[in-house]
């Protein structure tokens, strides 16, 4: 199943202040794997961004000013995001701004099916922190490289932690003999869906080992 992986910045919080989007980062998921479909881009919001926004993401006026603005990249956008999965993190954030921006050139809004993951994140860590930094935090992805907040690095710790969120995966050491079944790697930690259980023999062993051990070290 194709899923996007979606995550915008803005000139600040509110659409009923007149805020806009800056930017659009979209990476697609291929059954839970990546793949090199990519949307992304810059916008010229046509207005000013928010001292509290660029402080978040570090785009100011001067840079988005040569910017496409929503209408020129409308279509394209609604497009690469058509009949898919979308996999956002504080998903009413985004999705309010991106409707506004589809109202604003004449088009419906999306109705795409939508994962919330910090939704997710909630109901599964009741009570603690489920920012996108605390979940790299807790799951041991580096995400290093988020000095800012930009759309498309965002994505990309998105869809590690997403994964994590769905289906329990503990990162891996790469020991040759593992499962065969890789969800996702590129420059991070593997992660596997199967649990290997030792063996009767194995843990037989085991046990022979520890009592072994025992005698050696305590008696």
């Amino acid at each position: 199943m194709k899923e996007i992986v979606l995550d915008t910045e803005t000139t600040g919080i509110s659409v009923k202040d007149g805020h806009r989007i800056v930017e659009i980062g979209c990476i697609e998921l291929d059954n839970l794997v990546p793949t090199k479909n990519q949307f992304h881009c810059y916008l010229n919001p046509e207005r000013k961004v928010s001292e509290e926004a660029l402080k978040i993401h570090g785009y100011d006026d001067n840079f988005l000013s040569n910017k496409k603005k929503f209408y020129e990249i409308g279509e394209e956008f609604l497009e690469f995001i058509k009949d898919k999965r979308l996999i956002i993190h504080n998903a009413e954030f985004d999705l309010l701004h991106i409707n506004n921006e589809l109202k604003l050139i004449g088009k419906k809004s999306i109705n795409n099916e939508v994962i919330d993951t910090l939704t997710l994140a909630r109901n599964k860590f009741p009570g603690s922190q489920v920012s996108l930094d605390a979940l790299c935090k807790r799951f041991r992805i580096d995400n290093s490289r988020r000095a800012k907040h930009t759309a498309l690095i965002d994505c990309d710790l998105l869809s590690k932690v997403y994964i994590n969120l769905i289906d329990q995966k503990e990162p891996t050491l790469n020991f040759q003999n593992q499962s065969k079944e890789v969800v996702n790697t590129k420059n991070e930690v593997s992660y596997y869906k199967k649990i290997i259980v030792p063996s009767m023999e194995e843990m037989d062993n085991h046990k022979i080992y520890l009592k072994n051990s025992l005698k050696k070290n305590y008696f």
